[in-house]
C-alpha cells in the first residue's frame, strides 16, 4: 500500500563521509549524550549580541530557536523577504523595494518547475492577502534613519521601516514577545539565500552576535552553531581547559586550532590560550575552539562523532519532550515516539507570487491533504497520523507545544469539538509518524512530496542537519 511513498537509499550513492554514519549507525551519540557534554553555562546560555543603534520602540528580544531577534513594542519579532532565486525566477524582495501587499493573488507564478504559471489557487473564498498574513511596520511621517535602519516607500505611499535596505514586516502567527513561527533562518546560506527547491520564506531581522572577526554563527536542529566565517563547524574537546590544551601531537593531524591575531584580546565570553609563544588560540566559554580537517563541507558536524569532541554553540536547541526518543538509521539520527516511530515535519509554500506559506493548521489544508491521502482525510490519518499528546503530558518550552486539531479538516478545534484530539506540535506545525515505517530506524516516508519534501511535503525530523543533506 505504501510502496509509492518509500525513499530508497543508494549505498553508491552516498558521500564517502557518510559512509562513515552507515559503519556507526548504532554507535554514534545521540542527542541526550552530546547534551550530556555541555557544561552547566552552555546548556542554559543565551547568544551575545552586539549593540547597535535602533529607533524608537524597537528592541532586542531573546527567542529560543533564532537567538536575539529585533522586535517592536509590543515584543512582536521583525522579518524580512530575502529576494530568492527558483528555479524559474526570483521571489521575494529585492533590497530597498516592497512586494507584499493586501491584493489577493489567485494564480500560480510558475516559480517552481515544471508547475506553469497562471494556475488557479485553491480556496479563494478564504485565501489571505500578503499583507493578511505579514503586516507592514510601518514609520512615522517623522522617523529618521539611523545605523542600518532604513525608510521605504511603499506603492501606497505608506512609509516601511527596513533594516539593511529590507523592509521588516511581522507575522500573525506569533503570539507573544520572542515567538518565531513566521520564519527562520534554518536552511538559509550566510546570505540569506537558500537552494532553490525550498520557497522564498520570511527569516528573522536581528543584531550581529558579538564574536571575534572570523566567526559565524548558524541556525540549526541543535541550536546556534558557531562556526568560522567559512562555515566550517567549530569544535570543543573534553580533554581541554581555559589554561591548557590536550590536543596536541597526533591529535593536530585532523583537528586545526583556531588562531587568534597576536594582537587580540579577550573580552566578554572569550578569551585567548597561549598554545606556544607568539601562537595564540580562541577560547570560547573556557573551551578552546577547533576546526575538523576532514570535514567534507561548510555546515558539517562529523567532527563531534569522535568521543572526547562536540560541536559548539552559542545556544541550545529546546529540550524535546521527555516522551520522545532518539533513533538510529541508516543515515543519521531521527526523533521519534516513545515506541521508535521516526518523527516527521510538514513542510509548504505555494507558489504564488507572495510565496505564502501552507503548513500551519490556520493555513489552507488542500495542498497537505493532497500529499498525504489524495485529498482525503481519512487516508491521510490512515498514512500519516498525527503524534498524540497524552492528557498529562505537557512542554516546557515554545519550540514544542500541544494543539487542540480535528484531524477530520487539520485545523485547529475549538475546546467544545468532539473531533479535536491533542497534538504535539513543533514551531506551531504538527508533527506525524508514516505508517510505512514498520520498526524504530525506519526513515521510509522521508522527503515525501515535491522537490523531497521542501516545497509541499514530509522530512524526516533529523537530529542534526547534515543527515541526508539531499533531502533537508
Amino acid at each position: 500500500m505504501f510502496k509509492s511513498f518509500q525513499v530508497k537509499i543508494n549505498i553508491l550513492s552516498i558521500p564517502r563521509f557518510a559512509l562513515c554514519l552507515l559503519c556507526s549507525a548504532f554507535t554514534q551519540s545521540t542527542l541526550a549524550a552530546d547534551s550530556e557534554v555541555l557544561t552547566e553555562s552552555e546548556s542554559t546560555a543565551r547568544e551575545v549580541f552586539r549593540a547597535v543603534p535602533l529607533p524608537p520602540n524597537f528592541h532586542v528580544e531573546a527567542t529560543e530557536l533564532e537567538g536575539p531577534v529585533f522586535a517592536d513594542r509590543n515584543g512582536k519579532t521583525l522579518y524580512t523577504w530575502p529576494q530568492l532565486k527558483l528555479r524559474n525566477g526570483y521571489s521575494g524582495e529585492a533590497a530597498g523595494n516592497t512586494a507584499c501587499y493586501d491584493k489577493v493573488i489567485t494564480v500560480t507564478a510558475g516559480l517552481m518547475s515544471p508547475y506553469p504559471p497562471g494556475l488557479q489557487l485553491p480556496e479563494l473564498d478564504t485565501r489571505p492577502s500578503c499583507t493578511d498574513l505579514w503586516p507592514p511596520v510601518l514609520a512615522e511621517g517623522n522617523a529618521q534613519a539611523i545605523g542600518n535602519w532604513s525608510v521605504v516607500l511603499r506603492r501606497d505611499g505608506a512609509r516601511q521601516w527596513a533594516y539593511k535596505e529590507q523592509p521588516l514586516y511581522t507575522s500573525v502567527r506569533d503570539k507573544q514577545a520572542g515567538d518565531t513561527y513566521g520564519g527562520s533562518r534554518r536552511r538559509r546560506g550566510a546570505d540569506g539565500g537558500g537552494d532553490g527547491d525550498s520557497p522564498a520564506g520570511r527569516v528573522p531581522a536581528g543584531p550581529p552576535p558579538e564574536l571575534p572577526p572570523g566567526f559565524a554563527i548558524k541556525t540549526t536542529s541543535m541550536g546556534r552553531l558557531l562556526t568560522t566565517n567559512q562555515n566550517y563547524a567549530a569544535y570543543a574537546f573534553e580533554g581541554d581547559s581555559i589554561e591548557s590544551s590536550a590536543c596536541v601531537d597526533a591529535c593536530l593531524k585532523e583537528r586545526s586550532p583556531i588562531l587568534a591575531p597576536a594582537l587580540a584580546k579577550a573580552f566578554g565570553e572569550w578569551s585567548i590560550l597561549e598554545r606556544a609563544p607568539g601562537i595564540n588560540q580562541w577560547v570560547f566559554r573556557g573551551a578552546p575552539l577547533y576546526t575538523y580537517t576532514l570535514d567534507p563541507e561548510p555546515w558539517s558536524q562529523v567532527g563531534s562523532d569522535e568521543p572526547g569532541w562536540r560541536n559548539v554553540f552559542t545556544q541550545a536547541a529546546p529540550v524535546i519532550p521527555s516522551s520522545f526518543t532518539l533513533q538510529h538509521t541508516l543515515a543519521g539520527t531521527v526523533l521519534a515516539t516513545a515506541d521508535g516511530q521516526t518523527i516527521y515535519s510538514y513542510q509548504c509554500g505555494d507558489d504564488s507570487v507572495d510565496q505564502l506559506a501552507c503548513d500551519h493548521p490556520e493555513d489552507t489544508q488542500v495542498y497537505r491533504l493532497a500529499i498525504c491521502g489524495g485529498g482525503d482525510a481519512q487516508k491521510c490519518g490512515e498514512h500519516w497520523p498525527y503524534v498524540v499528546a497524552k492528557d498529562s503530558q505537557t512542554s516546557s518550552n515554545r519550540a514544542w507545544s500541544i494543539l487542540n486539531i480535528d484531524p477530520s479538516t487539520g485545523r485547529l478545534a475549538h475546546a467544545e469539538n468532539p473531533r479535536g484530539i491533542r497534538v504535539w506540535a513543533f514551531r506551531d506545525r504538527p508533527v506525524y509518524t508514516f505508517a510505512g515505517d514498520q520498526r524504530p530506524g525506519d526513515v521510509n516516508g522521508a522527503g515525501t512530496g515535491e522537490w523531497r519534501g521542501k516545497r509541499n511535503g514530509l522530512l524526516a525530523f533529523w537530529v542534526r542537519d547534515d543527515y541526508m543533506k539531499g533531502i533537508q
